[in-house]
């Protein structure tokens, strides 16, 4: 096996290999989720080493039932981003400048947060429902790129 076969890579390459495999990971991360509607993961990312890391759950203290009784989701359910940027923002760690890898397309209020929060990257894998969160996004200048990770 080759041991340094990326060395080869241009930098738009080697870039695009991570954000791939940051993608596969806020993927896995997903899979932590109670929520049974919908499972998204979100990794942080800020010069190539994880900030933080979120899911989309109920918060601190709460049971992790994301759903109500007719299936509808609680209105307290935090979402990934929200998740990642309020856990780095308790840490030592800063998020400006960094890269938000999710595996759905941050909403409105998740986009609102990521501009505050300095996010420069938003790489994501599915787009969500209702597009506003990216169409601010794209107002605020934020590098906004959807990979398929199959």
């Amino acid at each position: 096996m080759c041991e340094n076969c990326n060395d080869s890579l241009s930098k738009p390459d080697k870039q695009l290999l991570l954000d791939i495999r940051y993608l596969r990971m806020a993927s896995i991360w997903a899979e932590n989720s109670y929520c049974q509607r919908r499972k998204v993961g979100a990794i942080l990312v800020k010069d190539k080493m994880i900030i933080s890391d979120g899911y989309n759950g109920t918060p601190s203290g709460f049971e992790n039932v994301c759903e109500d009784e007719e299936g509808k989701t609680k209105p307290y359910v935090l979402h990934a981003e929200a998740n990642a940027i309020t856990k780095v923002a308790k840490s030592a760690n800063n998020s400006a400048g960094s890269t938000l890898y999710v595996t759905t397309s941050p909403c409105i209020e998740c986009a609102k947060l990521i501009i505050q929060a300095g996010i420069s990257r938003v790489v994501y894998t599915e787009p969500y429902r209702i597009d506003d969160g990216i169409k601010l996004l794209q107002k605020a200048k934020i590098e906004i790129i959807q990979l398929q990770i199959g």
